[in-house]
């Protein structure tokens, strides 16, 4: 639960209003889809994309490719994390700017920005450079918020006890991030490690598939093997490809993910041990070993010489403040530059919007209309069967046992995989890419309120069941006067969640390059695509801003008040 609970911003910064902060931070993402859309002038008027080959002898090397992808965005959303959040965590200037950036940020659709970051990219960089390069940028930005966000809330959560403890011992700035801090969050930073990892696999795929008219950004890997299986029409490639996909996310749970639950649960700060700890078979016979043993012990020596040379090198400090006049006066010359540049290329971008002709304006409003139905479509066929669903799973150890091993896995397989796929039935189909587009939404954000509705179905205290129980309630009385209001700030909290993977996935869905031929449906994810295909760059920064500014409108007018009625009126205490 605690994981879910770390998927959002804390719950304080969620009761904020709109602020002038929240517009210069949006100001800032113009400033950075401008400064895209001008470099995307001089980049390449026909881009060619690697032979994809269905010979299912290339598939360990496509899975390898798709794997290095995710790593290398994991390793950058690992560094971010422990840079951003504890900056955040322990300066209260720099929180008041990053934390509201990284709120904004994570209500941003993704996928908007893979247009804009392709075509700069390929301006600037090699072409398979650029390529691979915006891949890792977009796993990344999928990958980063969460983890940053439950980071920066098990710092700034850590108890006053431990926080004195570390002060009585000196610790410096390396010491405490390693004896306290690390130790601490350990357990948040792998749950959230876990979802940001599934969550990746969607975003690797649609960025492994991305073309758009002449210009081909396909990357070897899985995601493009699969979409060519189903281009040529090829049924046993396309079994080949899913199943490479699942034995690579199962062996991947298997061999890293549980074995890290495992480990971490020693850092669990509790006065009763659980009678149910995280296992895994893996963990329990590689760490008793006399290689792991050896390794760990040459490591721990080397750990040792490190700790000497920063206790001997590095100061001792309680915090990150540092208020010396000197400091200051090169934080306020920083800012004046950056308010200068934010003021200069704002300026640039409002020309540019200002040169979209009317007519293309009343198709963007009439885009992100039809695809806020059909994000409104897809949340509520979720809600209709995560509910039930996630109740039994929540409430019923039997079928919780096997449901959810079930439920793990096919949410870990990426909506974007088998996008394709659903496209061979519902293409022909009189309005089938209007049915696609919101099966392939449904997919990408039904676990988001699944996991959610789970976790809030546990959460119902034994005693209120016992009370219902008594009180001989019926079934629907159980629901109305229970299960329902328990259940409610999870799926708020999901919803919220939900309708931003909505949003992104409108992006691949929308607009379709299948079997050489291109489809499109009304909507602004479609509109986005068709202004990189002609070169529209007016266009298309107009509709990039217009999506991320009704997603940030719609989480802070809508989704946060039903999330304040939530936390006021149905708060278990």
């Amino acid at each position: 639960m605690g994981l879910l609970q770390n998927i959002l911003p804390p719950k304080e910064r969620l009761e904020r209003p709109f602020t002038w902060g929240d517009v210069i931070v949006i100001l800032f993402m113009a400033m950075l889809l401008y400064g895209g859309v001008r470099l995307a002038f001089v980049s390449p008027s026909i881009i060619k994309g690697p032979r994809i080959s269905l010979d299912p002898s290339a598939l360990p090397w496509y899975t390898l490719f798709s794997v290095g992808r995710m790593l290398g965005a994991y390793i950058l959303s690992l560094l971010f994390t422990l840079t951003y959040g504890r900056v955040a965590a322990y300066n209260r200037r720099a929180e008041s700017i990053l934390m509201p950036l990284l709120d904004v940020l994570q209500s941003v659709p993704i996928l908007s920005f893979l247009p804009i970051v392709l075509l700069g990219l390929s301006a600037i960089l090699p072409q398979r450079i650029a390529t691979e390069s915006a891949a890792v940028v977009l796993i990344f930005t999928s990958q980063a918020w969460n983890m940053t966000f439950g980071w920066y809330q098990s710092l700034t959560t850590i108890p006053k006890e431990l926080r004195e403890a570390s002060a009585i011992f000196r610790l410096n700035t390396w010491l405490r991030f390693k004896r306290l801090e690390l130790p601490f969050g350990m357990i948040g930073l792998i749950w959230n490690s876990v979802m940001s990892w599934a969550g990746g696999w969607f975003f690797l795929m649609a960025s492994e598939i991305f073309t758009v008219g002449s210009k081909d950004f396909r990357l070897p890997g899985l995601g493009a093997y699969l979409q060519e299986a189903a281009n040529q029409g090829d049924f046993r490639a396309i079994a080949f490809g899913l199943t490479a996909l699942i034995v690579t996310i199962m062996a991947l749970d298997q061999f890293v993910w549980r074995p890290l639950l495992a480990w971490s649960d020693r850092f669990k700060v509790e006065m009763v041990e659980s009678d149910r700890p995280p296992t895994s078979w893996f963990y329990d016979l590689v760490h008793t070993s006399r290689l792991f043993l050896w390794i760990r012990s040459a490591f721990a020596s080397l750990g040792e010489q490190f700790d000497h040379w920063a206790i001997r090198h590095a100061p001792v400090k309680s915090n990150l403040e540092d208020e010396s006049p000197k400091r200051n006066w090169r934080r306020s010359a920083f800012s004046v530059c950056i308010a200068g540049l934010l003021l200069y290329v704002g300026y640039r971008a409002m020309v540019m919007l200002i040169s979209v002709p009317q007519s293309q304006w009343r198709h963007i409003g009439i885009g992100v209309l039809a695809t806020f139905l059909r994000v409104g479509v897809s949340l509520v066929i979720a809600l209709a069967w995560t509910i039930p669903v996630g109740v039994a799973i929540g409430t019923n150890r039997h079928v919780a046992s096997v449901l959810q091993p079930i439920v793990q896995v096919t949410a870990a397989v990426p909506a974007t995989a088998i996008f394709p796929i659903i496209l061979l039935f519902f293409i022909n189909v009189t309005g089938g890419l209007n049915i696609a587009a919101v099966f392939l939404m449904l997919m990408g954000t039904q676990w988001y309120l699944l996991f959610n509705v789970i976790a809030g179905a546990s959460a119902i205290p034994q005693d209120l069941k016992y009370t219902s129980a008594l009180l001989q309630l019926s079934r629907w009385g159980t629901w109305r006067t229970l299960i329902l209001p328990a259940l409610f700030p999870f799926i708020i909290t999901g919803a919220i969640t939900a309708s931003g993977g909505a949003w992104n996935a409108s992006i691949v869905a929308e607009f379709v390059h299948f079997g050489g031929q291109t489809f499109f449906a009304t909507g602004i994810g479609a509109l986005i695509s068709q202004a990189t295909a002609k070169g529209d760059y007016s266009l298309l920064l107009a509709s990039t801003l217009s999506m991320i500014l009704t997603v940030v409108l719609v989480n802070r007018l809508f989704w946060r008040r039903l999330y304040k009625i939530a936390e006021k009126k149905y708060r278990m205490e």
